[in-house]
Order: C-alpha cells, then sequence, then structure tokens
C-alpha cells in the first residue's frame, strides 16, 4: 500500500507570527504565499500542520 500524503499550502504570511511559527513553516518547505508542498502524512507533519494551521491550509493529496 502507497504512503498517504497531504499537500499544504501557505494561504496567510508569516511575518506577523511569532518566531516559532514562522520556523514551522519553513519546515514544511513553505517559502512564498500560495506556494505549496506534499508531505508524508504522518504524526509529526501533522502536529507542524496542527500548530500553524492559521496560515496554512492542508488538503489530501
Amino acid at each position: 500500500m502507497a504512503d498517504k500524503r497531504i499537500k499544504v499550502t501557505l494561504v496567510k504570511s508569516p511575518i506577523g507570527a511569532i518566531p516559532k511559527h514562522r520556523a514551522t513553516v519553513t519546515a514544511l518547505g513553505l517559502k512564498k504565499l500560495g506556494s505549496s508542498n506534499e508531505l508524508p502524512d504522518n504524526d509529526a507533519v501533522r502536529g507542524m500542520c496542527r500548530q500553524v494551521c492559521h496560515l496554512i491550509k492542508v488538503e489530501e493529496a
């Protein structure tokens, strides 16, 4: 069975966010507004997405 993946898209600028959240957005591989990245669907990535849920949009890939 193939591993599940999620698509994460940056929809709000992290400029005003706290430094920990900005670092999390960078760790998710998101650089510019509107950029997307496909990541494995695991607990670590889900936790990162939950931390910055107000800045990103998560979809099943």
